[in-house]
């Protein structure tokens, strides 16, 4: 499955489902249909998240990267934040911040440490 060209926000189908819907906005999929690849419709763990990625046939860079501003970003990239309540997935990509929670942010959804992978378009 390849990236999709423009992303379609969506939000979490529950509070606990960042990962799939970062998943469905990256590929396009239906969020249910990742719910299905992940084996989950809670948490998911970076493990997790890597496995998804691999069966999507979405390349990416397996180095975790950490951050503290938007221009030090590659053009996609899968998130990971610590955020107030907890470790929480979002999406970078064209200049975008596409979080499951928040909805589409110009900068990062508050957080206090910040890692990224490298999706490969």
């Amino acid at each position: 499955m390849a990236i999709v060209n423009e992303v379609k926000h969506i939000f979490e189908p529950n509070p606990l489902a960042c990962g799939q819907a970062v998943l469905s906005m990256l590929s396009g999929a239906d969020v249910y249909d990742i719910i299905s690849i992940v084996g989950t419709e809670r948490e998911t763990t970076l493990k997790d998240m890597k496995s998804a990625l691999t069966a999507l046939d979405i390349k990416f860079c397996d180095t975790r990267v950490e951050v503290s501003q938007k221009q030090d970003l590659p053009p996609i990239a899968l998130l990971s934040l610590e955020t107030p309540k907890c470790w929480h997935w979002s999406l970078y990509m064209g200049g975008k911040f596409y979080d499951p929670e928040y909805g589409v942010l110009d900068d990062f959804p508050p957080s206090n440490r910040r890692y990224y992978w490298k999706i490969e378009p």
